[in-house]
């Protein structure tokens, strides 16, 4: 059955520059800046609107701070005419900022969500998306995430936490789908 996509806007989430720092443990999808750039592509070439995130961090020495060239976006994931730029300085992309109020305004109901990190930014958009009421589709392969340490000195890898959160929100609060699938739906 294919994705409904009525009524939805495309949020890429944190496509920063920052996030190559080697200050970051490492990630694992490689190919997120690809299909990320594929959906933001045909997005615009169906003429739908894109909302994009950026995250402007506030401590110190963070790569995301606005006076840090890692606060730039991504090559290909600028926006470009109307398509705002929603700044964010906490893990949800609603909370201190007016993306609520112009998704509405915009007749939005469907959010088709991607960025980096699965398991921090993207996820607990999709959480306070859903819990706000909007259909939420997460596109699983445009997303990315790090390494994280364990409590007994090991590490997660990357891909086993991004499998996870994807699990979780799937069976929660949002439609897990591929670059592939929302390209196909987009028509």
């Amino acid at each position: 059955m294919p994705l409904d996509l009525t009524a939805a806007a495309l949020i890429p989430i944190d496509m920063q520059k920052g996030f190559d720092d080697p200050k970051w443990p490492p990630r694992w999808n490689t190919a997120s800046d690809d299909h990320g750039r594929a959906l933001i592509a045909a997005w615009r070439e169906a003429g739908r609107p894109i909302f994009h995130v950026r995250h402007d961090s506030v401590e110190e020495g963070s790569t995301l701070r606005p006076d840090h060239p890692g606060n730039a976006l991504r090559d290909g994931f600028t926006p470009v005419g109307d398509e705002p730029l929603i700044t964010k300085s906490v893990n949800a992309a609603f909370i201190g900022t007016d993306l609520d109020l112009r998704l509405r305004r915009a007749g939005i109901s469907t959010l088709v969500l991607f960025g980096i990190s699965t398991d921090m930014c993207v996820s607990t958009t999709t959480r306070v998306g859903a819990n706000l009421g909007y259909r939420v589709i997460l596109v699983e392969d445009a997303c990315d995430c790090f390494d994280l340490p364990n409590p007994h000195g090991g590490v997660i890898p990357a891909r086993t936490v991004h499998d996870i959160h994807v699990a979780t929100l799937r069976y929660e609060f949002a439609t897990v789908a591929t670059t592939a699938e929302v390209l196909a739906a987009l028509g």
